[in-house]
């Protein structure tokens, strides 16, 4: 097997859907990226390319053992996601004009790994609120095959 230490290229497969005041909108984007175990976690690394922002948007995807994931988009607007299955976490939203406080509830939260090939799959549902008002109900589903 490949030594995950150093890192493995991986093809990343990604999905997401998000409503918000009844609007729904989707997006998919597929991309090379790298996986990375550090210790008993695994990273995933990839560059997010939009057409509103002219720098690609480094993103981290955390699968800890304990089965949480965190998301963190390292953009002009930094946001940090933490999901813990069926919990309610506090996030980070960093602006220019300061961080934000906001927060998720993860009614599920699946992540299935596989060895031959390495590859994954990881399913978040989750709702994202700033205080007590619902900013958005969202969906990721993310796939990755080394």
């Amino acid at each position: 097997m490949d030594d995950l230490t150093t890192g493995v290229p991986v093809a990343i497969h990604l999905e997401t859907r998000a409503v918000q005041d009844g609007e729904a909108a989707d997006y998919a984007l597929d991309v090379d990226g790298q996986l990375v175990q550090m210790g008993s976690a695994f990273y995933l690394r990839y560059k997010e390319v939009s057409d509103d922002q002219p720098d690609p948007i480094p993103v981290t995807i955390k699968l800890a053992a304990n089965g949480d994931v965190v998301l963190t988009r390292s953009a002009e607007n930094r946001l940090r996601l933490h999901f813990s299955n069926g919990k309610r976490v506090r996030a980070h939203y960093q602006t220019p004009m300061g961080i934000l406080p906001v927060e998720t509830v993860t009614p599920m939260l699946q992540v299935r790994l596989r060895e031959r090939p390495f590859s994954g799959a990881v399913n978040v549902d989750y709702d994202l609120y700033a205080g007590e008002q619902l900013l958005g109900n969202y969906k990721l589903r993310l796939q990755f095959t080394a």
